[in-house]
């Protein structure tokens, strides 16, 4: 019995092992991704009242564990029994993100009505309520098509691998990057009130450590909105980034004519030129077409 127990163990230690080693690989295969990620996800966490930052990171974190939880069979069962399915899928969410992304940049050349934070425009606490909660579930929409993303090339980093590796390896990664993401999202959005605290620290104290850590304060402070205005930038590219990479990398044609150009301009050239497409679509099809 001891016998049978020890090499029950001596398993698991294998596995476990494996399961360290192919992790390592597959984060560096989706660290790229993982960037976007943390981008995308600070672009969408912002924008809120202070008292409200905190709750709706935390409202969106959840969001994003219950997408890890429907992706994670959906994609193991797919990969067994349909595994032609996933390329649609993939292009399906890549529409998206390039929507998405294109229509944040007509937003900045002004061809639509600029977003603006919903405690500058909205007073009334309802609108703001649901205010949040739209930003929250187009947040929750945007992480699904970016953990499918993460997942699958995750999944193709041990598809050679025992079942048993693979789901414990594309597990990980998954529940890793929504840890990491959204925790340094926090982070980034709080800025400002670790800068409060270190300029009242300040204030307990003298001589030089005094002006450093009052310095130190107002440079967080005063530098947050620059951050979230960049983080915004970088998160619409990466969306055109990603979707474009969807189009580009999982069909033949479109990989074989960009060969040519550099990986990232023909990503987001494609990312572009999608969801301008689509933009333009679905404009056409509102003002045009009215659905009674």
């Amino acid at each position: 019995m001891a016998g049978g127990l020890l090499a029950i163990l001596d398993d698991v230690a294998l596995l476990l092992d494996d399961a360290a080693t192919m992790s390592k690989v597959a984060a560096k295969k989706t660290a790229g991704l993982l960037g976007d990620d943390l981008a995308v996800g600070a672009e969408r966490a912002t924008g809120f009242q202070s008292s409200r930052e905190l709750p709706v990171i935390w409202a969106i974190t959840k969001g994003a564990f219950i997408n890890k939880l429907i992706i994670l069979p959906v994609v193991f069962l797919l990969s067994s029994i349909a595994p032609w399915l996933i390329v649609p899928i993939l292009l399906i969410g890549g529409a998206y993100l390039s929507y998405e992304g294109a229509e944040k940049v007509f937003e900045w050349f002004g061809h639509a009505h600029k977003e603006k934070p919903a405690a500058e425009v909205l007073h009334d606490k309802t609108e703001i309520l649901q205010s949040e909660a739209d930003k929250i579930k187009s947040a929750i929409r945007t992480d699904f098509i970016l953990s499918i993303e993460i997942i699958v090339i995750t999944l193709n980093t041990v598809f050679d691998k025992p079942l048993s590796t693979q789901i414990l390896v594309t597990s990980l990664i998954a529940m890793l990057a929504t840890v990491g993401v959204y925790g340094l999202v926090a982070l980034i959005v709080r800025l400002d009130d670790s800068g409060f605290y270190l300029i009242n620290k300040s204030r307990t104290m003298s001589g030089a450590m005094a002006s450093l850590l009052k310095t130190s304060g107002h440079l967080l402070v005063n530098s947050l909105p620059w951050i979230i205005k960049l983080l915004g930038i970088i998160g619409t590219v990466a969306m055109l980034l990603v979707g474009g990479g969807m189009f580009v990398h999982n069909i033949d044609a479109v990989h074989y004519l960009l060969t040519v150009m550099p990986s990232l301009a023909a990503d987001l050239m494609i990312g572009l030129i999608v969801g301008s497409f689509l933009l333009v679509s679905i404009h056409f099809v509102r003002k045009y077409l009215p659905i009674q």
